[in-house]
């Protein structure tokens, strides 16, 4: 996995949320902020493109009966806009349509999920 990385601005949020509400904050924002102060990682804001993405992601999984995690649409609809492989252990993304999703298996392993 060579290349640039895509973080999203909106999940990158409900991170540091997540991070003042549990234990270890400071060492979570700490690695949070050394990752998006990488220079191969591109913090992609949310845009007019991004919203439009997002709806037809959340309309289509809605017409399948297969929701997914908010945060995990809006994931999708960078991953869908800019082109970028979406890396995540994460089953649900299988039901994401015109996605690149690469699924990581334990210990950093991953596959490439069946087309």
């Amino acid at each position: 996995m060579g290349g640039a990385q895509v973080a999203p601005a909106g999940p990158g949020g409900w991170c540091f949320y997540g991070f003042r509400h549990g234990p270890r904050y400071e060492r979570n924002a700490r690695g949070l902020r050394a990752f998006i102060d990488n220079p191969y990682v591109s913090v992609v804001p949310v845009g007019a493109t991004t919203a439009d993405r997002y709806s037809r992601i959340a309309g289509s999984l809605r017409v399948k009966g297969r929701p997914i995690p908010t945060n995990d649409v809006w994931i999708a609809a960078h991953a869908m806009e800019t082109g970028a492989d979406l890396v995540s252990a994460d089953r649900h993304f299988e039901h994401v349509d015109r996605i690149a999703w690469v699924r990581l298996r334990a210990r950093g392993r991953r596959v490439r999920p069946p087309l």
